[in-house]
């Protein structure tokens, strides 16, 4: 655990030393100093939503609590993802998905984390396992087309379009980025039909007003 995030107080603001000389009274109060840091932590979140500081703490007394927690360590990686303390979050993230390999959010956060760090080719390795894991999942394809772009792998990229727009529908946006790579590739009566189809299929024509007027340029 970052030594840091103690060093900010998440020990010494909100615990004091037991004085009790049994050591079932002494865990007891342990147990009870941990709830009210949560209690105080959570009142003071209610009123600074946004402070990442707090939010980093309450991951640190929760860690503190069960070090393998894993609403703790994915709770710390999102806030330090947002402070871009990208190891960090990279291991919080892998030691949740030792405890729970399945976790969608937790795969699909350390393929985005990965990439911050300029490591697309294992970015792209765990994308692949994530969709292994979740087949059905079109959250998971849309954010492989959207690697496989920046990889310059644009085949792959609109088969995994294709499969995000199966999988939903209605979504306008995984339409909108598959349109947007085949304009990029030329491939403009294509992305015509691909536009005419989403609408066969009951997204709005105003949403995508926009694109039908990039395939007429």
């Amino acid at each position: 655990m970052d030594r840091r995030l103690y060093q900010k107080g998440v020990v010494l603001l909100f615990l004091c030393v037991a004085t009790q000389s049994q050591l079932t009274i002494q865990a007891q109060t342990s147990n009870q100093q941990w709830r009210d840091s949560l209690t105080v932590l959570n009142r003071m979140i209610d009123t600074q939503p946004w402070s990442t500081d707090l939010h980093l703490r309450k991951a640190a007394v929760n860690l503190q609590k069960e070090p393998h927690n894993p609403a703790a360590l994915f709770y710390r990686a999102y806030a330090n993802t947002h402070l871009r303390h990208f190891d960090l979050a990279k291991n919080d993230l892998n030691d949740l998905l030792i405890v729970v390999p399945n976790h969608f959010e937790a795969r699909l956060s350390l393929a985005i984390v990965l990439q911050q760090l300029g490591r697309k080719q294992d970015a792209l390795d765990n994308l692949n396992q994530l969709i292994q894991q979740h087949a059905d999942s079109a959250v998971a394809y849309a954010a492989r087309a959207n690697l496989e772009r920046q990889m310059k792998q644009d085949d792959a990229a609109l088969y995994d379009w294709q499969r995000a727009e199966q999988l939903s529908p209605r979504d306008p946006t995984y339409v909108a980025s598959h349109v947007d790579l085949l304009l990029v590739l030329e491939r403009r009566k294509e992305a015509r039909r691909v536009l005419d189809a989403a609408v066969k299929r009951g997204i709005p024509h105003g949403l995508l007003w926009e694109w039908y007027t990039k395939c007429k340029r």
